[in-house]
């Protein structure tokens, strides 16, 4: 590029760092996550690393040495049991809980590849994520064992290890978890019978203990460079057919140490944080299973945060010092009583990401709890985190932050021209925490990372100080006679209103104006009394110019959402899509 990027060179946000924040990152620490990993267990040994709680408050836990002894057990099983080689794909489908940090700190020490999977997806999306991949050993939790049948024929699988919910949880509580799934909700199917091993978790364990092979496991993990990739983090698909982002060992340790430069001020030497957002999508990966991994902090693992009531327990029987979520966690834990009444004690703040934090659900945090909701930006090509709001100093609401140390941002046009202060214009950025580029698909990558630079398709604007705004994704704009129309604008002018729990705005066709903006709305069951149509519209009015007020008004009683909670437009496209094709 070789247009004038003086602005953004000049790094105006290096000024909000303070004296808190290095503006350089520091050397890196270790040689791959296997090695931090390997550290965390050995300078935190004593203390709890993980508990998992399920609704009913029954629950297990893992000290820092058992995560290390059993985590050298599987990488174990992997290569003496399984047969893998270093960079061999091994598959994870498996919900939040304890058997999660043992199985994928043992593939990194076996020096193998992890798939992290969605354990919702149906066969289909499996089988495309592990033909792509190329992964020879699945694990997956005995809860959809009954897709095995259907999905293993299709792919490369070689070897299949069934993980429970409540494993490794004490006997009494693991019988009555498992008491419950078989006899009660009937959750567990029959094991099919297929040419393929398959192994239950805890037997995988045990013969890697037996193997004799516990001393080879540091060679193994010694062998792979910090360049080599670590994981394929599947992108959603949004954009058409989902992409595995080769994320190396170095770019998710730069990311945590990232991420930690811009807190660590917070930190003291007993954080706990609660892990409700999935460990297989990157936000939780990164934020919640590495950095307190390797700080020695608590992760407190919620196996289905859904509903939100099941949080409950854990809210209320740990001392939970960060939490982190997307911005429908924060709204849903806001309309419990339990949580208002009596919100956690010794909370310092919450870490918001995935979607767009609503001015609205911001405020109302900070009155409740008497902390602030830092909102950032990431997204799985970059690790994910490429900004974040600093805890010191006046929280900026409705901002993204400042980019983390080590990473450059430019706003750019169409053309690939700079923009200047407070126009809109696509988010790029370049830094130690970009992916290698996406597996096995080389014209994509093309497309998405240019001279160096990853291109986000996210739109944002850049205020005097450096603070970002995200405005919206590129691809959700709407246009409407000429002017452009940005759906998060309009969501969080809706979230204002009371009676509306959540929204979601997408354009639709209008042949007046080329598109008009509709907004499907779920009413707030405490405060919605007869809100109507009108009653959404009058609001609207007010906050509004004319051509942002939506056309159309659509009630759900609930909205599609993502694993982490993320409201999913296309969705709401796809069936507007059948909608208008049948008019």
């Amino acid at each position: 590029m070789t247009s004038d990027f003086t602005l953004y060179d000049s790094k105006p946000w290096i000024a909000a760092y303070g004296s808190a924040i290095e503006p350089q990152l520091p050397a890196a620490r270790y040689q791959n996550l296997a090695h931090m990993v390997d550290s965390a267990c050995e300078r935190f040994a004593k203390q709890t690393a993980f508990t998992a709680v399920v609704p009913n408050g029954m629950n297990g836990s893992l000290s820092f040495a058992q995560v290390g002894q059993l985590s050298d057990a599987f990488a174990v099983y992997l290569r003496e049991v399984c047969g893998l080689k270093k960079g061999d794909r091994v598959a994870v489908q498996i919900p939040n809980g304890l058997a999660y940090p043992v199985v994928a700190f043992g593939v990194f020490k076996a020096g193998c590849i992890l798939v992290n999977t969605n354990p919702l997806y149906t066969p289909s999306e499996m089988v495309h994520q592990f033909k792509d991949s190329g992964a020879r050993v699945l694990v997956i939790v005995d809860m959809f064992a009954d897709k095995l049948a259907e999905v293993i024929p299709a792919t490369r699988i070689e070897r299949i290890v069934l993980a429970s919910v409540s494993e490794m949880f004490p006997a009494i509580p693991n019988l009555i978890v498992r008491g419950v799934q078989k006899a009660w909700s009937k959750v567990l199917p029959p094991i099919p019978s297929l040419p393929q091993k398959i192994d239950r978790l805890a037997d995988a364990l045990a013969s890697g203990k037996r193997d004799g092979a516990l001393g080879q496991v540091k060679p193994w993990w010694q062998a792979v460079a910090s360049s080599e990739v670590a994981a394929l983090q599947y992108t959603g698909g949004t954009t058409g057919v989902s992409k595995g982002a080769m994320l190396t060992h170095a770019n998710m340790m730069a990311n945590v140490d990232q991420m930690l430069s811009m807190g660590k001020s917070h930190m003291g030497p007993s954080e706990c944080v609660l892990t409700a957002l999935p460990l297989y999508h990157i936000f939780a990966f990164t934020a919640n299973l590495l950095a307190f991994m390797d700080i020695g902090g608590r992760n407190i693992l919620i196996p289905s945060p859904r509903p939100v009531q099941n949080l409950q327990r854990a809210l209320e029987n740990y001392p939970i010092t960060w939490i982190t979520g997307v911005n429908t966690l924060f709204n849903g834990l806001m309309n419990e009583e339990w949580f208002t009444a009596f919100p956690p004690k010794q909370l310092k703040a919450a870490i918001a990401g995935g979607t767009a934090l609503h001015h609205a659900v911001a405020e109302r945090w900070q009155r409740i709890t008497g902390t602030r909701i830092a909102e950032g930006f990431g997204l799985t090509e970059c690790s994910p985190v490429v900004s974040f709001n600093p805890l010191t100093g006046t929280a900026r609401v409705d901002s993204i932050g400042i980019p983390v140390p080590g990473t450059e941002v430019r706003l750019v046009d169409d053309a690939g021209k700079p923009v200047g202060i407070d126009v809109p214009g696509e988010l790029i950025v370049r830094g130690p925490q970009t992916m290698l580029g996406y597996w096995e698909r080389p014209d994509d990558t093309a497309a998405t990372i240019k001279d160096g630079w990853l291109y986000t398709g996210d739109v944002a604007v850049m205020d005097a100080t450096g603070f970002f705004k995200i405005v919206d994704r590129k691809k959700d704009l709407i246009l409407v006679s000429g002017f452009n129309v940005y759906p998060n604008e309009i969501e969080e002018a809706l979230a204002k209103l009371d009676a509306v729990l959540e929204a979601a705005v997408i354009g639709i066709p209008d042949s007046a104006s080329g598109e008009a903006v509709r907004a499907y709305v779920v009413k707030n069951p405490d405060h919605a009394g007869d809100l109507s149509k009108e009653a959404v519209l009058a609001h609207c009015k007010t906050l509004l110019t004319d051509y942002k007020i939506p056309k159309s008004i659509v009630f759900r009683d609930e909205l599609p959402k993502s694993p982490v909670g993320k409201i999913l437009r296309k969705n709401l496209k796809a069936e507007l899509s059948a909608e208008f094709n049948q008019k």
